[in-house]
């Protein structure tokens, strides 16, 4: 162990509780990100025109909500414990077990964003752009909660800020890299995407960066990161991480070109496309 690693600070992970009923730092994150998704969606829908109302915000979030869970769950068993899977199905509803996949939630959010998209008579894409800026601050507030939870910490580092987490039982001082993915997929990609949305309103923009920032950043982010310990890596350098980021960040740079060379305007739902085809 480096002696220039920082012990990680004593942090109950449980802010308060009443019996059984617990309000833990992870949920309560989240809970932070939530919120201030809302509170930018409806700001977004006030300024929007008549594109947005707060109620299809309030559904939209919802159906988000359930696809991140869904989606995660599926997404950890299917991505990272397939053999366990096999072995006990049963595993698949054991949430309170913990593990979620960033990947299967996009899955779940993608196809939330489908099914909202057809419910309301809405472009795919401009459901998208409208939720990609939305998603950063999610994605950066769990990360502090997996912080707080000493949990998903980084590879082993010899640098100032190096951090001797609990939870080690190696005891190693190991790259913070949870406040890694807090700055670059949280902070760092919200703004960019908010700032380039304020540029070009092309569809499919936003959701291109979305997705070929985060898959970037999360490649980066894993050569600071350990590996799942029952999967470690593929080919000896690649991690399972990794490989789900890649076709994101090659999807989202087709988007990103299809987007600016056709330039097309986000419009209120598909009938006025049609309207405006037929004057």
């Amino acid at each position: 162990m480096t002696l220039a690693a920082i012990q990680f600070p004593i942090i109950d992970p449980i802010i308060f509780s009443i019996g059984p009923i617990a309000l833990r730092w992870y949920g309560f994150m989240y809970l932070i990100g939530f919120i201030l998704a809302m509170v930018i969606a409806n700001k977004a829908a006030d300024k929007s025109n008549g594109l947005w109302t707060r109620d299809q915000v309030s559904d939209l979030l919802f159906y988000g909500f359930l696809g991140v869970i869904l989606g995660g769950r599926i997404g950890y068993v299917l991505f990272y414990n397939f053999d366990y899977f096999l072995s006990d199905p049963i595993y698949l509803f054991k949430i309170w077990t913990g593990g979620m996949s960033f990947h299967g939630g996009l899955l779940g959010v993608i196809t939330a964003i489908a099914f909202f998209a057809r419910k309301e008579n809405k472009s795919f894409l401009q459901v998208g752009d409208f939720v990609a800026p939305l998603v950063p601050l999610g994605l950066g507030a769990g990360r502090i909660g997996n912080f707080i939870n000493a949990e998903l910490w980084g590879r082993q580092t010899d640098v100032p800020w190096a951090m001797v987490f609990p939870t080690d039982r190696l005891g190693l001082a190991r790259h913070p890299s949870q406040l890694y993915e807090f700055f670059l997929e949280g902070l760092v990609l919200f703004l960019i995407i908010y700032f380039v949305g304020k540029k070009t309103k092309a569809a499919g923009v936003a959701s291109g960066l979305f997705l070929a920032g985060y898959g970037l950043f999360r490649m980066i982010i894993e050569f600071f990161r350990e590996p799942d310990a029952h999967l470690g890596f593929y080919f000896s350098f690649i991690s399972m991480g990794q490989m789900l980021s890649l076709p994101m960040v090659l999807i989202g740079v087709v988007m990103i070109v299809w987007g600016l060379n056709h330039n097309q305007p986000i419009v209120n739902n598909k009938s006025q496309n049609k309207k405006s085809k037929a004057k």
